[in-house]
């Protein structure tokens, strides 16, 4: 399938043909990290759950051919690609929402994200708490050690980081420390998410609130 057509299925939100195609043509994971560089940002964040979905499915047959391309992504995010992996922590991240157990020792990489050198952490920052957030749904005791470096992200300047760090803090079952900050309960910053399918916008003060009663 070509990376128009892969386009064009993400449009449908047709997720499940793309991974019926990835576990034939290898190809397809390359596209899709391809498309996260889409102007549309809808399609960016389908082609991300796409992502996920589809090497899961390789996965099952070819585990190391999935390790080629999360080394692949963590690369681009290094000094020596120029730091051009714009989505490689969310992409990272939805490998091992589905697959914790096969990719576990991607976990401590991905939590290293959140401490990059001062001007490379910005760009990068909302997109590991987002990707370390995923892991943390499914397994929660390979992102627990986030919990030192996740704490600053909530007197973060962007909203999009501190609501980022609220959810993932309360994931972790850290919301007494959220409680702790009674600006974060009156927080009106904005905060996209991606959810099923769509993209919502909710306040830090909201994701604050639900992580402090869910705990």
């Amino acid at each position: 399938m070509t990376k128009k057509l892969l386009r064009a299925r993400l449009g449908a939100y047709d997720l499940a043909a793309i991974t019926a195609l990835a576990d034939q043509r290898g190809r397809v994971l390359s596209h899709l990290v391809a498309l996260t560089y889409d102007e549309d940002l809808l399609i960016v964040w389908r082609a991300i759950e796409a992502f996920g979905l589809a090497a899961a499915a390789v996965a099952e047959r070819d585990p190391e051919f999935v390790r080629g391309h999360l080394r692949r992504l963590l690369w681009l995010l290094s000094d020596e690609s120029g730091g051009i992996g714009w989505r490689a922590p969310e992409l990272i991240g939805e490998v091992l929402h589905h697959r914790p157990d096969t990719f576990a020792d991607f976990a401590p990489p991905l939590i290293s994200v959140l401490d990059l050198e001062a001007e490379d952490a910005p760009r990068f920052r909302p997109g590991a708490l987002w990707g370390i957030g995923r892991v943390a749904e499914r397994a929660p005791q390979l992102t627990r050690p986030a919990v030192p470096l996740v704490a600053p992200c909530l007197d973060d300047r962007d909203s999009q980081v501190r609501g980022l760090a609220v959810v993932l803090l309360g994931r972790l079952g850290h919301g007494a420390m959220l409680a702790q900050r009674p600006r974060l309960l009156a927080d009106e910053g904005n905060v996209m998410l991606y959810r099923d399918g769509g993209l919502t916008i909710a306040t830090v003060e909201e994701l604050a609130r639900q992580a402090v009663n869910a705990t």
